[in-house]
């Protein structure tokens, strides 16, 4: 029987949560985002994306958005990484998805003489 394998990706906008701008570099906060799954110890990938959203008072806004997607990370792990990233990027709030996924390794010899 094939183990369930999970994909959780945090979504971490970088527009301040009361200025509205992003107050810091795009690399202090991926800077920051290392940090922090490194002390989790959690392996990780990231994507710096930019994307556009409606607040839920209908105001449309524009902002970078960090992508930090980890494979068969403890739920619980997830969450702490996204409320410690939510605090530290002062954000009001951030998403988490969950996904099942498949996953495969391939490997070639080619680095044997």
């Amino acid at each position: 029987m094939k183990e369930a394998i999970t994909q959780s990706t945090i979504y971490i906008g970088l527009n301040d949560a009361l200025s509205g701008e992003q107050k810091f570099d795009t690399q202090k906060y991926v800077s920051i985002l290392k940090m922090v799954c490194h002390n989790f110890q959690v392996a990780f990938s990231f994507h710096i994306m930019e994307g556009g959203y409606f607040h839920e008072n209908g105001m449309y806004v524009e902002e970078t958005t960090l992508a930090l997607m980890m494979i068969n990370t403890p739920e619980e792990t997830v969450m702490e990484i996204a409320k410690d990233l939510c605090g530290f990027f002062h954000q009001e709030s951030v998403m988490v998805t969950t996904s099942p996924c498949s996953v495969v390794f391939v490997k070639e010899d080619v680095w044997q003489e």
